[in-house]
């Protein structure tokens, strides 16, 4: 029994843990498509990786999920890969196109955190039954 407590609260941390780190990568993206010039580069580097780590993170906790909660963060997952591709295809692109790729990057990457916010509102449903 102890275990399965142990397992809900790890599940619990990392599902909260790639939320917020969702939502930061958006609030970064978002901030980065915000300025104009060359310091939007500079912000955007390091964002493609940032959006692997959460699919990593969020990845590793899937087996200890419910089908309801693992598909939401398989979608997840999708959004943020789409995320990292589109930014790093803004990264060697100019003018409308990186403009473009950068929007859909944004779009991803809020729907990434609609897909793990609804992933953490079927764990909680599941774990009050």
């Amino acid at each position: 029994m102890a275990g399965q407590a142990d397992t809900q609260t790890n599940l619990k941390d990392a599902l909260d843990h790639a939320r917020s780190a969702a939502q930061e990568l958006h609030a970064a993206l978002t901030d980065a498509v915000a300025k104009r010039g060359g310091a939007i580069r500079d912000d955007l580097v390091a964002l493609p990786a940032k959006a692997r780590a959460i699919v990593d993170s969020v990845s590793r906790s899937a087996a200890a999920q419910n089908v309801v909660t693992r598909q939401g963060v398989a979608e997840a997952a999708t959004y943020l890969e789409a995320t990292a591709t589109h930014i790093a295809k803004a990264l060697h692109a100019q003018g409308r196109a990186a403009e473009d790729a950068l929007q859909q990057a944004v779009v991803d990457a809020r729907a990434s955190v609609q897909s793990i916010s609804e992933a953490v509102a079927a764990r909680r449903s599941s774990a009050a039954k």
